[in-house]
Formats: structure tokens, C-alpha cells, sequence
């Protein structure tokens, strides 16, 4: 450990996200970009692997001019975006931030907001999708594209992963989750303002969402998210592609007993 200052510790501890520079280097971001390309060009001949439809939590038609594509498990589509999830920097990152060295990826996805008609995605918390007891999970939000309000940026609520997991408005409806967008709305948020190649990093626990891409340029990203391999989840979980690879360290808790908590 000792990747990031006494001050950035501090900062993550205190507001449950961290936006981070020249991690990736530019040859690799490079050949990701190019990668990401190549697969939603491949990926928009069938259809989509998983979209958000409709430009806020009330507009989810299926005739919605707004969405967000998504394709999940990016390691199976390509073996350059694991430059990305074993880049050495990042894990440095991450050992300080987590606190462990037994670092272990649950999931991969990548999201693309068209321009001009990027949906937005309402405030929520990745907890409600999977839990774990210790709360150890966070996620390396890669962004390949400048970001902003306007194409569609993040917007977190700074200090939101101190309050805990929030009611779960969205589980009322459907499959997604959100919280009550009154008590969090949109405007009071906090925007990300990133650069191509920064990457961001946060707790499953902080608030966040992004706005509609209203511009005339996409917003492309790629999302990693890990836990601690000491940490468990809670209930009974969909085992996801690739989940329980070891990005850095060891498992010393992978066996049947463990097992059993995954569908």
C-alpha cells in the first residue's frame, strides 16, 4: 500500500468516492477506446445485453427516444479490457482504499449514452444489487470520454456511503434499484467533472446517478466493481461471469461454505 496521500485517504474516507488521473496508460487507454468501439459496433447488430429506457424513473417506455446500452462482462468480449482490471495502478489504488490485499472482482460492464439522447439514470446505490456483509465492494468507474452534465456526467452526494443502505424505492416497480428521488434528487448532487482516461473510484454505499446527454458527443465508460475476498455476501446471489477472480492477493475463504451463498 501507498499509492495515494495521507490527504486522498482522508478525502475518499470522508466522501465515498476519489477522481483519479493518469492511471492507465495512454497506449492502453488507446487500445481500450478502440476495443469499446469495435464491440458496440459488433454488439448494436443483435440486441443489446442490458439498457436503461426512458429519461428518468418515470419514462421508462419501450418507444423512449432515451437510453443507455450496456454490455456486461467485458473480460469475455475481449482480452484487452483486462488491462484495465489488472492495471497495477489501479490495484494500488485499490489496496489502499479497501484496505486488503485479497482483492477480487465481482463484476464488468461497459455504458454508452448516445448523444443528444443519453438517458438519465436516477440516484441509487449499488448495494441493493448485491450486498455484502462488510461492505467492502467499490467500483473503478473508467470514463473514455470527457464528462460533464451536459454528455450525460456523474453526480454523487458527497458523504451519502456514512448514512448507509437507503430505502429501496425502484424493488417497488421493478428490477432496478433507486432511492426516493425527493429525498435525493438530481439538482443537489454533486457532479463529476472527468477528463478521458480519469478514473473514479467509489463505495457501494455513496448516492449517485448522471444526467441526460443532452450534447452533441457521447459519454462512453467502463465500470469494474470488487470486493474484499475476505468480505461475503449477504443472502443468496446470482454468480455472476467471472466473479471471484483474484485481481491481487488470496482467498482463503473460497470453499463450499461459500459457495452455497451464490444461485
Amino acid at each position: 500500500m501507498g499509492r495515494l496521500t495521507v490527504e486522498q485517504k482522508e478525502f475518499y474516507k470522508e466522501n465515498g468516492y476519489i477522481l483519479l488521473k493518469d492511471l492507465i496508460p495512454s497506449e492502453h487507454l488507446l487500445q481500450i477506446s478502440e476495443e469499446y468501439d469495435s464491440l458496440f459496433k459488433r454488439k448494436n447488430q443483435e440486441k443489446m445485453e442490458s439498457s436503461w429506457v426512458g429519461s428518468d424513473v418515470n419514462d421508462r417506455k419501450t418507444d423512449s427516444a432515451y437510453t443507455v446500452k450496456g454490455i456486461h462482462n467485458l473480460q469475455y468480449h475481449s482480452a484487452v479490457f483486462n488491462r484495465f482490471i489488472f492495471n497495477e495502478n489501479l490495484l494500488d489504488v485499490l489496496e489502499d482504499i479497501m484496505e486488503t490485499k485479497n482483492i477480487m472482482l465481482h463484476h464488468t460492464k461497459a455504458h454508452l449514452k448516445p448523444h443528444e439522447k443519453g438517458a438519465a439514470y436516477p440516484m441509487h446505490q449499488d448495494y441493493h444489487y448485491f450486498p455484502y456483509e462488510r461492505d467492502s465492494m467499490v467500483a473503478a468507474f473508467l470514463h473514455l470520454d470527457a464528462a460533464n452534465p451536459e454528455n450525460g456526467g456523474l453526480f454523487v452526494y458527497p458523504g451519502s456511503h456514512k448514512l448507509g443502505p437507503q430505502e429501496d424505492i425502484g424493488a417497488r416497480e421493478g428490477n432496478f434499484h433507486y432511492v426516493d428521488q425527493k429525498i435525493f434528487p438530481i439538482e443537489k448532487a454533486s457532479p463529476v467533472i472527468a477528463e478521458k482516461g480519469d478514473i473514479v473510484i467509489f463505495s457501494y454505499l455513496l448516492i449517485h446517478g448522471s444526467s441526460t446527454n443532452s450534447s452533441q458527443r457521447a459519454r462512453r465508460m467502463l465500470l469494474a466493481q470488487m470486493a474484499s475476498a475476505d468480505d461475503v455476501p449477504v443472502g443468496l446471489q446470482p454468480l455472476r461471469p467471472g466473479q471471484g477472480w483474484m485481481l491481487r492477493g488470496v482467498n482463503a475463504q473460497r470453499d463450499a461454505s461459500i459457495s452455497k451463498r451464490f444461485e
